[in-house]
Parts: structure tokens; sequence; C-alpha cells
């Protein structure tokens, strides 16, 4: 199973998948998604970590604070190694890189449950992120060379990377799970943590349970048959980065760079702050039933729903913020899978790109106005979840959007270097920076308010408002300079 033959160019498209190929799109799906998987613990295990870690309020200023470091410093460590992963994965082959990605992210993710510093916490997770910049990368690579038939390898990138999306999922169902756990005070003795039992311990610990079918089987996968043709032969040349930037390939690097960073900017400048803004509706929702209970007479049927309520809504905050995720991720999924249904029917990868790209630009600021922020009242829980799945549904398909487009732009030789520099450096080091900008912004609202009582979550949602209306808006502009692939084939 290590030898795959090079894939006949001239073989038909509907030929069936071989059992290699349909166990190469198997393990594919699966590391995608797992890749998701323990990213996506992030925005749902910082905020009751770092309370816990800094002996303060989930709502302070300094756990708002922290959720940037973390955020943006694991991203950027994920960013800069990411760049020496692209550039190992042209020189050591897709296969060897995939394999010890995947240990490191699975290790440090479990490790993560172990902290008792917030810094500790800062530091097992930019080795987790490290671990999947690098295991992305190498992974389209090898998907890409393994088939170079244009129709099917657009269909392999397209679907298997819709699977990511199903990591979203299963995170907010576990993490949902955790707190059940960690809330029953019924935790088997060989479950039970030294640190407590938290729920985002529990979590995070589960980041090393899908890396180990992974461990296991990809190592006995086939090497990208025409990298190790190119290696055998003695014709690979040695990667670099400067070839990027040469008059064949700057344009695509620069254009890509941008929208990357766009892509992660919305990602992770309002996406993955979204559960810190929920407790803030939850408080409302509590606040309004409440000022119900005080004219409803006591005993009657609508007092009892509403005494229900709110007790729901007080002990089971974190079941309310996994829903939220559970439904971003859903539209995450739908909108991967609808990109690649038309990444097969439309030619023009410019116009592919902006049906997600200006949709976007006029819907999701407005979801971080007014639903987040708590603008509509009661309803605003409401309508965040539907503006959450299409949040998700507009972004995340962006995504997979790259890994079908960069494939088709670089050569063999630098294949993994390209993709990796506009992954990395676009998204992980600049466009993550934006999650920075939006937690500093705010904690910078209320004081230019002159109103230091100013509801945190609140704030939150507005400085992310501008933040995802400004890269979104950088982004349909910069779509116009994208350039069109010069054939369906890969380049040699």
């Amino acid at each position: 199973m290590n030898q795959l033959p090079t894939p006949n160019r001239g073989q038909a498209a509907q030929s069936p998948l071989t059992l290699v190929q349909w166990l190469v799109c198997i393990i594919a799906a699966i590391g995608f998604a797992f890749d998701t998987y323990v990213l996506l613990m992030n925005p749902l295990v910082l905020r009751p970590a770092l309370s816990e870690l800094l002996q303060v309020p989930q709502t302070s200023d300094a756990v708002i604070r922290w959720t940037g470091y973390v955020m943006w410093g694991s991203a950027l460590c994920g960013g800069i190694f990411g760049m020496l992963g692209g550039y190992l994965t042209d020189l050591l082959g897709r296969r060897r890189v995939l394999t010890w990605s995947i240990l490191l992210y699975a290790v440090s993710s479990a490790a993560a449950a172990f902290v008792t510093s917030a810094k500790m916490l800062l530091f097992w997770r930019c080795m987790t992120f490290i671990g999947v910049c690098v295991e992305f990368v190498a992974a389209v690579a090898w998907l890409s060379a393994l088939f170079p038939q244009p129709r099917r390898r657009e269909a392999v990138l397209g679907y298997t990377q819709a699977f990511a999306s199903t990591g979203g999922l299963l995170v907010s169902l576990v993490f949902k799970a955790s707190y059940k756990l960690a809330d029953s005070g019924q935790i088997p003795a060989w479950l039970t943590l030294p640190h407590g039992a938290a729920g985002w311990r529990y979590a995070l610990i589960s980041g090393l349970i899908p890396a180990i079918p992974l461990i296991i089987i990809r190592p006995f996968l086939p090497e990208s048959p025409e990298w190790r043709e190119k290696k055998l032969a003695g014709k690979l040349q040695r990667p670099r980065i400067g070839e990027l930037f040469q008059t064949t390939f700057r344009r695509t690097t620069i254009v890509t760079t941008i929208l990357f960073a766009c892509a992660f900017g919305a990602a992770f400048g309002a996406i993955q702050l979204t559960p810190q803004m929920v407790p803030g509706l939850i408080a409302g929702q509590v606040a309004s039933a409440n000022k119900k209970l005080a004219t409803v007479e006591k005993g009657s049927h609508q007092f009892d729903d509403l005494t229900t309520r709110v007790a729901y809504l007080k002990t089971n905050p974190q079941q309310i913020i996994g829903n939220v995720q559970l439904i971003q991720e859903i539209g995450g999924l739908m909108g991967r899978i609808v990109l690649a249904w038309l990444a097969l029917r439309i030619v023009s990868r410019q116009r592919l790109l902006r049906l997600f790209l200006v949709p976007g630009l006029l819907i999701i600021p407005l979801v971080y106005a007014f639903p987040a922020a708590g603008g509509l009242g009661e309803s605003s829980l409401d309508v965040l979840k539907v503006g959450m799945f299409l949040t998700g549904f507009f972004t995340v398909a962006q995504f997979s959007f790259f890994g079908n487009y960069l494939p088709r732009m670089y050569p063999t030789r630098i294949r993994g270097t390209g993709e990796s520099f506009s992954a990395n450096v676009g998204g992980r080091m600049i466009g993550t920076g934006a999650n920075f900008l939006t937690t500093q912004l705010a904690v910078a609202l209320p004081l230019m308010m002159h109103n230091p009582d100013f509801p945190r979550p609140t704030a939150l949602a507005y400085a992310a408002a501008g933040v995802v209306l400004l890269v979104y808006a950088v982004g349909v502009v910069t779509s116009f300079w994208l350039p069109e692939p010069k054939s369906e084939a890969l380049p040699e």
C-alpha cells in the first residue's frame, strides 16, 4: 500500500476509484475534520478556562485581553512554523510531514487540559496550531498530486475539505457533553483529572482521541507519485520562497495572501469571538424575564414558564453557547458543500469566490451590529442563530475555495511552499491579527464612550461588526485581481 502508480492523465474522469484512492479520501476527510476539531476548541474553552486560570469573572477585561493573546499568539506561531512545514513538505515529502504534524497537534491538545496558568495554556495552544497549520498544507498538496484529473481533483478536494466543518459540529457536541459530565458529579475514577473536573479540560483532552487512528494508518498511505518520481530521479529542485515573487507567480502570491488574510480576519475577528458575546444576550433575557415575573401572578402558567426559562438560562450558559456554535458549524458545512458543487460548474474562479464574498459583506456586519449586540431585544438570541448559520456559510466556504484553487497555480517543486505562504503568512500571521484588533477595540470602546459600565459582550459585538465589515470589503475589492488558472491540469 506504500506505493501508488502514477495516475494516467488521459484516464476517463468517470473511472471508478481504486481501493487505495478511497482509503486516501476517507483518511483525508478524517484529517480535515479533526484539524478543525482541535482548532475550534479555542472559542469554546478560552472564556471558562481563562476565567478559572486568572481567577476573574468570565466577562472581565482580563479574559477578553488574554483571549486575544491566546488566539492571535497561537495562530501567529502556527503561521511561522507552518511556513517551515510547507518548505519541509516540498523537501521531505507529503506523507512524512503529515504523520508528525498530526502527532504534534494531538498530544499538545491533550496537554492543554492539564495547565495551571494562562501562560501554559498559551504555550500548548501554540503547539496545537503549529501541528494543524503544517498538516493542512501537506494534506492539500498530497491530495492534489494523487488525483491529477481536473474534475476528480476538484471533487476530491472540495468534498474532503467539507468534512472540516464536521469537526466543528463534533467539537460543539463534545463541548456540551464535557460540561454535562463535569456538572454531573458522577465522574468515574479513571476520568478524574488532577486539577479539577472542569468541562473545558475534558473538551481539550478529547483532542487526543481522533488522532489515534490517523497516526496508525497514515504512515502506510502512498506518497505523492509525482513528488516521489522527481525525488528518485534527482530532478526535484530545492524549493525557494523567493520564486513565489518572480513574475510568473507574484500576482497569485500577493492576491491570495490578501484574500487569505481577509477570510481569517472574519473567522478570528468575529466568528471565534461569538461565544463571548452570547453571555450578554443570556443576561439580557434573564433580566427581561425577571421584569415580567414582577408583573405576573404567582402560580399562573405564565409565571411557571418564565421561572423555568430563567432557571435554564442561568444554569446552562455553556449549553446555549454550544448551540450557537453548532448552528454556525452547520452553516459552514453547508457552505463547503455548496462550494464543492459550484466549483465543478463555474469556470471563473473570481466569480465563484464573489458568490460568497458579496453576500457576506452585506449580511455579516449586520449580524454583529444588531442581534449579537443585543439590539433586537428578546429576539436577539434567536435571530443570532440564523445570522450565525449565514456567517458560517459565507465565510467557511472560502477556506475550501483556496484548497481547490492554489494547487492549480504552482508547480510541483513549490506547490507546498506556495500554498503555505498564502495560508500561513496571509491567513495565520496577518489575518488572525483581526482577533487581537477586535478584542482591543472592545476594551477601548467603553473608555471612548466615557461609559466604563458599558457591557463588555456588547462592546465586543460592535468591534467585531466593524472589523468584519473591513475585511470583507477588502476581500471583495481584491477578488477582481485574482488570476484565473491557465488550465485545469496541475502545473508540472
